[in-house]
Order: structure tokens, then sequence, then C-alpha cells
């Protein structure tokens, strides 16, 4: 059940975290004021995508619950870090971003200490 868990948080933290930096930057630098606010969730009510990026989060969140509820902490933030590995190759081959050395690199630490923590 922990792997269905980590599997459920990692995808639904990549498609969010995907759909909203696609159409953040379709919509444009945002405010931080209360008028920029009020354009923001307008925004996030007329685009489908970004509506469907924070379900997205909301499924991330309570599977992140849930998995830290029948696992350690130490297990939990760990495993579920494998959601960087799978973004940063999206954001390179979806969103077409540059992805350096150094930012490889790291990655692959990620992904190495991914790998130690589930064994």
């Amino acid at each position: 059940m922990r792997w269905v868990l980590v599997v459920v948080i990692v995808f639904a933290t990549v498609m969010a975290d995907l759909l909203q930096s696609f159409e953040m930057k379709r919509a444009g630098e945002q405010s931080v004021s209360a008028k920029g606010f009020a354009r923001l969730l307008q925004t996030i009510a007329e685009r489908r995508l970004l509506f469907l990026g924070v379900l997205c989060n909301a499924v991330s969140f309570f599977g992140f619950m849930a998995l830290v509820q029948r696992e350690p902490l130490s297990f939990a933030v760990p495993a579920s870090s494998a959601s960087f590995v799978l973004e940063t190759l999206l954001a390179k081959f979806v969103l077409h971003e540059k992805i350096g050395v150094r930012r490889a690199a790291g990655t692959a630490i990620v992904l190495v200490g991914v790998v130690l923590v589930g064994g």
C-alpha cells in the first residue's frame, strides 16, 4: 500500500506542477497585492488546466497525509521526492526548459537517495 500511495503522490505532484507552470507562464506575471490575488483566482477559474493542477495538489496533499499515517516520515519525505526527478525530466522534454549539468547532477543525486531510502 505504501508504494501505491507514493506513486499517487508523485504522479499528482508532477501533474500539478507541470500544469501550473504551463498555465502560469501563459497567464503572465501576477501581482502579490489584493487585486493581484483576485486576478489570480480569476485566472484559476478561467483556465481548466490550472484548475486541474490545483486539484492534483489536493490529491498529492491528502495522499501524503495518508502515507505519513502509515509510514515513518523518514520514509515518506524522501520517497515522495521522486517527483523532483520526474518533474525535471518532463520540464526538459514537455516544457522545453534547459537543464544544465549541475541541475541534472543534483537530480541524479536525488534519484540515488530515493532508491536508497526505498530499499
